[in-house]
């Protein structure tokens, strides 16, 4: 994982995004949208970086196009579709 760390993540975020912070990103795995939010902007770049760090989108992937989005947002980066 590369150190590409940001700072005030949030504020790369639309609002839609940011609604619902405490609630679980990870249904399958009951982790909330701010501990990937922070992963995210600790360097994790990739959906395999945030899994190892924080185990969502290791169950059934359902969330895998938030997390997606997420990384897209907070690194200003287009990934691929």
């Amino acid at each position: 994982m590369k150190q590409k760390v940001v700072s005030n993540p949030l504020d790369k975020l639309p609002e839609i995004l940011t609604r619902n912070i405490e609630k679980n990103l990870c249904v399958c795995n009951e982790v909330p949208k701010k501990v990937v939010i922070n992963a995210i902007a600790n360097g994790a770049e990739t959906i395999d970086e945030v899994r190892e760090l924080t185990f969502a989108t290791g169950g059934n992937g359902c969330c895998e196009r938030q997390v997606k989005r997420l990384i897209e947002c907070i690194h200003s980066i287009e990934l691929e579709k």
